[in-house]
């Protein structure tokens, strides 16, 4: 693994965490699957922020490009944590006799789930 891939998944796990734990305080006044999204917008906004600074180097493109394209290659990954996030809490989960905290479960994998296809989309597209 290359040292820059390793800062991606140091700075995505921090934004993951933004993301879980703003999910699990969204949960207390809005649905599971509208939190989701409200806390995947915050940690995006959190993985942008640490990313362009401690991950790949400075493209020539101004801020508002590369947010913009963060922003793209983020949406692409808002379904793939959607469909594995609620996928897992409403149907898997269940169907495997796992109830005891299935929505924080599901929403971890899916939020884990698009590290690979992020990454590259990041590098090659956002900041390449």
């Amino acid at each position: 693994m290359s040292r820059e891939f390793i800062r991606f998944a140091l700075a995505g796990g921090v934004a993951a965490a933004a993301n879980i734990l703003s999910r699990w305080l969204l949960s207390f006044f809005i649905r599971f699957e509208i939190a989701v999204v409200i806390a995947y917008l915050i940690g995006m906004a959190v993985a942008f922020v640490l990313t362009r600074h401690f991950v790949f180097a400075r493209s020539d493109r101004q801020v508002h490009s590369e947010a913009m394209r963060f922003v793209l290659v983020n949406l692409v990954a808002l379904v793939q944590v959607w469909i594995v996030s609620v996928g897992l809490a409403e149907w898997v989960l269940p169907w495997l006799g796992i109830v005891w905290q299935k929505d924080l479960i599901a929403h971890v994998v899916g939020v884990i789930s698009p590290i690979a296809t992020s990454y590259l989309g990041h590098k090659k597209f956002t900041f390449g």
